[in-house]
């Protein structure tokens, strides 16, 4: 055997094997945001991009003006060069200064983070300053009370954005006011009866309202089948909940439901109804107008989901059941409605 010749050989594979190795490491780096980003909802990417943009918005202060611009650092790793833990934890005061919510400023510093791992991923960004951005954090939920309260002392006035600090939950009589309010006999009147039906009933998401298909009710079955973004997952839910929603099921598709496609029509002021297809803005828009009529200042789509949840949790509703009608991943968003008991350990069960 030819001990010579055999170690020429291994070594030859072990370099083409390593030169293989960082080519495809080179592909793979140019490629690691976008294939990132090909993963997510258009929401969460909006959101992100929403966040990285007023990252550029501080960068550009505090560099006097050279800072990457919030499409760059979407989309490019080296935008991310020279980004330091002293940045990303001033960008978090920054926007506390600027009058933020506290979640917000969690939202955002989380999208910032990982986005530089995916820039160190990429070989753009030093792993040793990923690790110290990796130790800046946001803020707790008792910490984000202390501090707003000091911005209150403070007098910081804070930014109210697109999303209310608080949701407003309606009672049960409101709840039945709001629904009987629409006229069902007019077309704008059946389908906002079935609209705040399928809000206040079946607590769905208002772009799960949105993307509803005529082909998803099975009126025979009794049954909605649809698409959950948030959980990937198709869920089916029963119309008869509720004898409002069965009627306001009943009376849009005898009367005005589209042949295909979106289940919902546009309305013009005058209250003929258009083509097929509500977007979100405008079932919150309509939402908001009719809690007006029904005496409830500032009502949106969420509200109703919101106030959905908040009844069935107080009547009893199992927190696992609340959790699979809600479409939520984890039972740590129907927990919050599940109100505290007067008595701490009523209803323990120790023997």
């Amino acid at each position: 055997m030819n001990t010579d010749l055999t170690v020429r050989r291994d070594s030859a594979l072990t370099t083409a094997v390593g030169e293989a190795g960082q080519a495809a490491n080179a592909a793979a780096a140019g490629a690691t945001f976008a294939d990132y980003r090909s993963r997510k909802a258009m929401n969460t990417l909006r959101r992100q991009d929403a966040a990285l943009a007023l990252f550029s918005d501080y960068l550009s202060q505090a560099t006097a003006g050279s800072a990457p611009t919030g499409d760059a650092l979407a989309g490019n790793p080296r935008a991310w060069a020279g980004v330091t833990w002293g940045l990303v934890e001033g960008f978090a005061k920054w926007m506390l200064l600027q009058g933020y919510a506290v979640g917000t400023v969690n939202a955002r510093l989380s999208t910032v983070k990982t986005y530089a791992k995916l820039a160190a991923k990429a070989g753009a960004l030093d792993p040793r300053a990923l690790a110290l951005i990796g130790t800046v954090t946001g803020y707790g939920r008792t910490e984000g009370k202390r501090v707003d309260e000091r911005r209150a002392a403070a007098d910081v006035a804070t930014r109210t954005g697109h999303k209310k600090r608080d949701p407003v939950t309606l009672t049960r009589h409101q709840a039945e006011a709001l629904k009987a309010l629409p006229d069902r006999d007019t077309p704008q009147g059946r389908r906002d009866a079935l609209l705040l039906a399928i809000l206040l009933d079946l607590g769905l998401r208002v772009g799960e309202l949105a993307g509803l298909a005529v082909g998803d009710f099975d009126l025979d079955a009794r049954e909605l089948t649809f698409y959950r973004e948030k959980v990937d997952k198709v869920q089916v839910m029963d119309l008869t909940i509720t004898a409002e929603l069965w009627t306001a099921v009943g009376a849009w598709f005898a009367h005005d439901a589209p042949a295909l496609g979106p289940v919902l029509r546009t309305s013009s002021k005058g209250g003929a109804l258009g083509k097929p297809g509500m977007s979100k803005r405008a079932i919150t828009a309509r939402v908001a107008y009719l809690g007006v009529l029904a005496g409830v200042e500032g009502l949106s789509a969420h509200d109703c989901r919101h106030t959905w949840a908040t009844l069935a949790a107080r009547n009893g509703t199992p927190v696992d059941r609340l959790q699979d009608a809600g479409g939520w991943a984890s039972p740590a968003m129907p927990l919050h409605y599940v109100e505290a008991a007067r008595v701490a350990n009523k209803g323990v069960v120790l023997e």
